[in-house]
Order: C-alpha cells, then sequence, then structure tokens
C-alpha cells in the first residue's frame, strides 16, 4: 500500500484539466502514441466538441520513480457547478488533488468552491499553473493568488503546460512525495465506496469504487449498505485504458465491480460496498441522493413517439444517475415527461444526448424550481410543487417557500457594479465583498434559486464581458410572495407557459410575454388577444390582429351602406371563427420566454 497514490485533479471549466491528464498518461506510458488523441479520457463525442468533462473518469498509471515502482490512481472531474456532487464524491476517493488554474485567467469561482470541498476532507493540495506557454499568461501575479488562497510557499506552485508538456516530471514527482500512501487495513472487513458507475449494454451497470478498508476478490457475494441488496462479483478488476481483469482488489487501491445489475438506481454514486457475510460496521459517510435543482417538461414533437421518448428516457438514465424524470401531460403539448436536472447545462446536455445518441426531437418547457405550499387548512402539511400547473387554488394558501442558493460570483473589479445591479434585480441580497486582489473581487449574494434558471448566466457573462465566474450552492427555502401567472390565447390557457413569479415582478414579466409571442405567434384568420392573468385578473394584454380579405374591392361607387354591410357580414363570420379557432403555439414560443431580455 505504501507505494500507491490515489489523487484527483480540479480546476475550473476551460482550464486545462483534461489536456493536462493526457500528458500524465503519455508520460507514465499508459497509453501508447499510437492510440493517443486529444481529451483521452473524455470519450463522448459531445465532451470533446464543447471541450468540457462531464462525467468523472477514472485510470491507473505505474511510474518508477527512483528505481521504485508506484502505482498512481487518478480521478479526472468535471469542471461545471452543475456536477458539484459527483467531484465531491471523487475528491472523497483520494488522499490528495491536483489543483489547476489557469496562468491567464486566474483563479476562478469554481476552483475555489473545489478548492474547498477538497480542504474539507483533509486532502493534500498540488497548486499547478496550467497554460505556461500562452502569450497572456501572468505567472507572478496568479502565483501570488494562489498564495493567498491556500497558504503555501510559492515554491510549491509547479509552473506546467498540458500543450508542450512542460513540468509533467515535476508533478508526477509532487504526487509521489507530498500526497501521502492511502491507509486503511488489508485484513478487516470489506469497506468500499461507488464513486462513480457506468452502462455497459452488454454487462449491465460497471460501478467504480475505491476500497478503504478490506480486499473484494472476485466470486464474493457482496451487499451495498444503502440500499440493502447483495450481489455476486462476477468480475473485479482495476482500470486502465480498458479494464482489467484481477482476482484481488484490496485496501487503498481503485477498481470496478460487475454484478450484472440492470437498474441504475440501484447504483448511487456514495454508496458503500462490503461482504455479505461479513459487513462493516458502519457506511462511508457522505452518501446522499443528488438533488435536482431545475424541472422543465420534456415532450416529443409527434405525440405518437412518446414510448419511444421512455424508452431513450431510461436508457440515458443508465448513464447519468443524476437525471430524475416522470411522466405527465399536457393540453397543449399532450404526454411527456417531467424531469429534474441538476442545473442548465445539464438540462442543455441532457436534450443534445436525446437527439444525438436516439435521433429524438423534443420540446422543452420553461425550467423552473421546485416549491413547498403550504395550505391554510392544514399549516403543518406542505405540498410540493414541481410545476406551476399543481399549484392548489391561491385562495386556500397560506403562504410559499422557494428555493434560495448561495451566490459566489468572481469578477474584475470593474464591473463590481454592473453584477450588483444585475443580482439586485434578480431579487439577491448582497452578503460579502472581499477584494482577493487589488483588481479581482468576490461577491457573495443570496439569492432565489428561480432567478438564476432563466438567463442569469448569459447576462452576468454579457454585463462583465466574460471575465465573471460564477458558482452556487443550495441554502434551504425562504417564504416569498409568488404568484402564478397564466398566459391565455384566444382566452384558452396554456398550461406550458404558466409560471410562477414574484408578484413584484408579474406585471413587467407578464407584459414582456405579452410582446414576445405577439412577435411568434402567426397571424390567422381571427382576432387572438394574448394575455397574462393572476388568477381571474388580466394583467396584460396584447392582440394578433387578423389577417382580412379586402371584402369591398368589388364594390364600385353606389352608398357608404353597401360597403358597411359587407364589412359587417365579415366582421359576424369573424365571431364565429373565434369562437371555434384554435391557436397553433410554435416552438420558438416556448423557448423564447426564456430570453425575454435579448
Amino acid at each position: 500500500m505504501k507505494n500507491i497514490r490515489n489523487f484527483c485533479i480540479i480546476a475550473h471549466i476551460d482550464h486545462g484539466k483534461s489536456t493536462l491528464a493526457d500528458r500524465l498518461l503519455q508520460t507514465t506510458g499508459t497509453i501508447s502514441d499510437r492510440d493517443m488523441q486529444e481529451q483521452a479520457l473524455d470519450d463522448m463525442d459531445l465532451e470533446r466538441e464543447r471541450g468540457i468533462t462531464i462525467k468523472s473518469h477514472a485510470i491507473q498509471m505505474d511510474y518508477n520513480h527512483n528505481g521504485e515502482d508506484y502505482v498512481l490512481n487518478l480521478i479526472d472531474t468535471p469542471g461545471h457547478v452543475d456536477f458539484s456532487y459527483e467531484v465531491s464524491r471523487s475528491i472523497a476517493a483520494c488522499e490528495g488533488a491536483l489543483l489547476i488554474v489557469d496562468a491567464s485567467q486566474g483563479i476562478e469561482a469554481q476552483t475555489i468552491s473545489n478548492l474547498y470541498l477538497a480542504l474539507e476532507h483533509d486532502l493534500e493540495i498540488i497548486p499547478i499553473l496550467n497554460k505556461m506557454d500562452l502569450p497572456g499568461a501572468e505567472p507572478e501575479e496568479v502565483t501570488d493568488q494562489i498564495v493567498d488562497l491556500i497558504g503555501c510557499d510559492p515554491n510549491d506552485v509547479i509552473p506546467a503546460s498540458g500543450k508542450t508538456g512542460l513540468g509533467v516530471e515535476k508533478i508526477l514527482d509532487a504526487v509521489i512525495n507530498r500526497i501521502p500512501a492511502p491507509e486503511g487495513d488489508e485484513k478487516a472487513p470489506l469497506q468500499a465506496m461507488i464513486f462513480d458507475s457506468v452502462f455497459n449494454p452488454f454487462r449491465g451497470i460497471i460501478a467504480y469504487y475505491r476500497v478503504m478498508n478490506g480486499t473484494i476478490r472476485k466470486g464474493d457475494k457482496v451487499k451495498f449498505v444503502n440500499t440493502g441488496k447483495s450481489y455476486d462479483a462476477d468480475e473485479i478488476g482495476i482500470l486502465k485504458m480498458e479494464p482489467v481483469p484481477k482476482n484481488k482488489v484490496s485496501a487503498g487501491d481503485v477498481g470496478y465491480i460487475i454484478s450484472g445489475i440492470k437498474q441504475a438506481k440501484e447504483v448511487k454514486v456514495g454508496e458503500t460496498i462490503t461482504l455479505l457475510e461479513d459487513p462493516c460496521k458502519e457506511a462511508i459517510k457522505g452518501f446522499e441522493d443528488v438533488k435536482p435543482m431545475v424541472f422543465a417538461g420534456i415532450y416529443p414533437v409527434d405525440t405518437d413517439d412518446f414510448e419511444e421518448l421512455r424508452y431513450s428516457m431510461e436508457k440515458l438514465q443508465l448513464n447519468d444517475s443524476s437525471l430524475v424524470f416522470e411522466p405527465e401531460s399536457s393540453a397543449a403539448l399532450g404526454f411527456g415527461f417531467r424531469c429534474g436536472f441538476l442545473g442548465m447545462l445539464h438540462m442543455e446536455i441532457i436534450q443534445e444526448r436525446l437527439e444525438r445518441e436516439f435521433n429524438m426531437t423534443v420540446i422543452t418547457t420553461v425550467p423552473n424550481v421546485s416549491y413547498f405550499c403550504y395550505m391554510k387548512k392544514n399549516p403543518e402539511e406542505r405540498i410540493i410543487v414541481n410545476n406551476p400547473s399543481e399549484l392548489p387554488d391561491p385562495a386556500g394558501v397560506e403562504f410559499i417557500e422557494e428555493p434560495y442558493i448561495k451566490a459566489q460570483v468572481i469578477t474584475k473589479s470593474d464591473y463590481v457594479g454592473q453584477v450588483m445591479n444585475l443580482c439586485i434585480e434578480k431579487r439577491g441580497e448582497l452578503q460579502n465583498q472581499v477584494y482577493l486582489t487589488q483588481d479581482r473581487v468576490e461577491i457573495t449574494f443570496h439569492m432565489p434559486m428561480a432567478e438564476i434558471v432563466f438567463d442569469f448566466y448569459d447576462r452576468l457573462k454579457s454585463v462583465s464581458r466574460g471575465y465573471a465566474s460564477f458558482d452556487y450552492f443550495p441554502i434551504g427555502y425562504q417564504k416569498s410572495d409568488l404568484v402564478k401567472m397564466d398566459v391565455l390565447l384566444n382566452h384558452e390557457q396554456v398550461d406550458a407557459l404558466s409560471a410562477l413569479v414574484h408578484r413584484s415582478n408579474s406585471f413587467d414579466l407578464g407584459k414582456k410575454i405579452c410582446n414576445k409571442l405577439k412577435e411568434l405567434i402567426p397571424r390567422q384568420q381571427f382576432e387572438i388577444p394574448v394575455q397574462a392573468a393572476i388568477g381571474a385578473k388580466i394583467i396584460a394584454r396584447e392582440t394578433i390582429k387578423a389577417l382580412r380579405k379586402d371584402v369591398t374591392a368589388k364594390c364600385y361607387g353606389g352608398d357608404i351602406s353597401r360597403k358597411r354591410k359587407l364589412l359587417e357580414k365579415q366582421k359576424q363570420g369573424k365571431k364565429r371563427m373565434r369562437q371555434v379557432g384554435k391557436v397553433e403555439v410554435p416552438q420558438e414560443a416556448f423557448l423564447a420566454v426564456l430570453k425575454l431580455n435579448d
């Protein structure tokens, strides 16, 4: 065990961790130059195209240092805030972390939040200054930021470049010399923690775990502590570029287990594995169910594809256990699913994967968050509302609570004013403001989750010209004055456009939605009123004028009453048409509501 090192890589998005992982794999000879490709650990097309890591990956490297052989287990983690639970489990499986900071961009919000996660688990931090080959690199300045942040010696910061391979040897030496060997007892009862799982169509779910204590052998009967189910360990082994089967995996090591599990629900990230005959006394702490933050309806464009969509969603869930969904129906869109996502990026990725991997074209409704509703009749009981159309009659509602988050924004000092204005407009309350360096400020807000779901991130990037980074975590529910705003087309409610909004924003938002729909809905043969309403009160209205035929064209001269008669006749026809007329809402209209400020 003294020659094993377990470490993960943490960084903000796009600070070059996947590229640096590539160089580590090449230097240790884990991957041959022939098989080498950019972002070797990212195996999804989507990850390569967008240059982001969506799923964390683990790989074992062998390295000879001063004549001794070492086993290095590297876990590459996602950088986006939506996947922070996955990062936290990867951190829990390690003894050390490489903290990568881009030498040209400096420290960003996600770097800080991931660093705090690592420090909570007492990991040894190795700071690395990446992208040193860029002309815009500012090594002295960024090194000072790192020293201020973690209080290390400036000489401990390793300058590196994932592109040119600079500093890779030094990183490997630091991993061996500075990260402690894992502690654990091979003789103790088995205790292993699952930090990731993938789905293989032929073998079922493959779970990746780190053994804390004991040994797992091929053919053992194992038990998952939190779900209480037991399985046979058909195959166990370690993770190289391809899985390598072994007869046993001992304390301190990272491995995989195949036991024919078909259901993604049975393997949860953070779960503890133990032996059925000789179980460990307690589960590994830190296990929790991932909570979805953003809810949206996903509907097939053609209602006949509903079963196909269900099948695709189930398949997707096998690869992404944080996706939750349940069937729902809407008057406007037919049958579909109400889905829970970790955040807006997660929602975008799921939508894209449905289209790419399963050829499903889907309609996504306006995303929203879940609320708690307390009734006057029974104030003790709370109703969870995931969809505005589920809200009970407002007359019987005592009050509604909405989820709040603590948002940390790091930006240049030039943009503090604009960022604060944006956050206050989104009902944020300023908590703290800290100058990290002379021109970088960390601003902390408490704000409702619902406000960041729409277009917050895009607008933050535009007011700060791309210089702001944003990170958030939930802090619980708070009471708010919320009302349900309905959108009526031709006096019929469109349930997919309903939203729960704060009373103070409702008039403004209602006006904007009506204006937007007026632009997007094509004109019909009859006049269409577009209205926003709270209960029975109409708060905004726009009218889409009817297409009219020139019925008076064939009247040459004569009395005006002849023209009036023809126009009156047309008016009656339009009136009758309006009573039976149905309005089709185009797909753009559902999405346009998200981008009202453009």
